[in-house]
């Protein structure tokens, strides 16, 4: 139970002592100011008698109204004290007693290899997500381990490590294997030098790895132009409703596929006609599927188009006549979430019946951003939208200007100096 206190002039929800005596993880919320007037909400759960608190912050977007604020920071503070009470978030003195415990275990670490296990994984375990750190584990396995996992630190030279690379390039390794193992390495001689592991860090005289001559290629087109979308959608006409209902999600949103399939129908208003991105459905090897949160690690509400509403509508009476889920996308007749694989698999069929170049989920989502871009939209509301954290990532991404655009653009620039000479 929850019971409201006055502390400091702000009004907290509060444990009961009964919750606190189970030491049951609960969130409270409280609003606060930033030194330049920033509003912002400091969400805090409790962990127990005798344990510090878990703190987070949460800025509500400019403009948005106090229903809106309210829902979604309710919204917010369920997610972290999820985290909390999982053992995602730890406090700083936990986290400095982790690092003190990593520090005094690297003494006694010899190998690359048993520093990669001991110290350096289970680090990026707490800052990673499963399939990052699935990613790094598998390149560790694969190329660095079997080069250099027996030598010892300290002994690990540049030569040692150029060697590794310049014999994956020779062996015609892809351009963006190399630098995703010369990336690995950079992280853990960083970590070992910074914890006094080693007295020089050997990737200080180790260069990027290069693209090898005549390995550049044209990149494939980005994204696709108006006119394509309106021929997917033509050919979506004789797909079947769960596939038209993706398709036409993902191209009216730019969500995430794994965002798509981890859509439960609790996250649909069909009234407002919004969905709300709280979840990400993932796949490892070792973990199977599961829901991760969005790599944002925000909680969005998006508009969708209310044809996009209706299909929705439908699909849910569809699968209604099979299964009970509470997942909108299912495996067929089953309530099991779909693999967050299946619309790649499913798009590469469909690209190959109706001749549609380079068909991809991460396409569509560079569509979405470039046609809205090119056509006005600003960067802030489409990143919003994206889910990106970094603005920059919107435009360094998904900014691809066409012949059509460049004309605008310099006819803007003439029309500004005929202006000016008129003036």
């Amino acid at each position: 139970m929850h019971r409201a206190r006055r502390k400091g002039g702000f009004l907290w929800n509060t444990l009961t002592n009964a919750n606190k005596r189970k030491g049951i993880f609960m969130a409270s919320t409280r609003k606060r100011t930033t030194k330049d007037g920033q509003i912002f909400y400091e969400i805090r759960v409790s962990r127990g008698r005798g344990k510090s608190y878990l703190t987070t912050r949460w800025y509500p977007p400019e403009g948005w109204g106090q229903k809106a604020i309210e829902r979604t920071l309710a919204k917010e503070a369920s997610e972290f004290e999820r985290r909390c009470r999982e053992g995602e978030v730890v406090s700083r003195a936990e986290q400095k007693e982790s690092d003190l415990r990593q520090k005094r275990e690297a003494t006694k670490i010899q190998t690359l290899r048993q520093y990669g296990e001991a110290v350096f994984m289970p680090a990026k375990g707490v800052t990673m997500s499963e399939n990052g750190r699935c990613a790094y584990q598998g390149n560790l396995n694969h190329w660095i381990y079997p080069a250099l996992g027996n030598l010892k630190m300290p002994d690990i030279t540049p030569a040692n490590i150029s060697a590794l690379l310049l014999s994956m390039q020779s062996d015609g390794k892809a351009h963006a294997t190399c630098v995703k193992v010369y990336t690995i390495l950079h992280s853990l001689f960083k970590m070992a030098y910074m914890a006094d592991v080693i007295s020089a860090n050997p990737m200080d005289k180790v260069e990027r790895p290069k693209p090898r001559k005549g390995e550049i290629k044209d990149k494939d087109v980005e994204s696709y132009s108006t006119e394509d979308i309106q021929r997917i959608f033509a050919a979506l006409e004789h797909e079947p409703l769960k596939w038209r209902t993706l398709m036409h999600l993902l191209i009216d949103t730019g969500i995430r596929r794994g965002e798509c399939c981890g859509l439960q129908w609790k996250d649909i208003d069909f009234k407002a006609g919004t969905i709300t991105i709280r979840g990400n459905l993932c796949y490892t090897p070792q973990k199977g599927i599961y829901l991760d949160t969005p790599k944002s690690g925000k909680v969005r509400i998006i508009d969708v188009d209310p044809e996009i509403i209706g299909l929705l509508q439908q699909l849910r009476l569809e699968q209604a006549e099979h299964t009970i889920s509470t997942y909108v996308f299912t495996q067929q007749d089953s309530p099991e979430p779909m693999h967050p694989q299946s619309p790649a698999r499913y798009m590469q069929k469909f690209a190959k019946k109706y001749n549609v170049p380079g068909l991809h989920p991460h396409k569509l989502r560079h569509t979405f951003a470039s046609i809205a871009i090119t056509n006005g939209a600003d960067v802030a509301s489409v990143s919003e939208k994206l889910g990106h954290n970094d603005k920059a990532v919107t435009l360094r991404m998904y900014t691809h200007a066409d012949q059509e655009s460049m004309k605008r653009a310099s006819q803007i620039f003439r029309d500004a100096l005929k202006k000016a000479g008129q003036a």
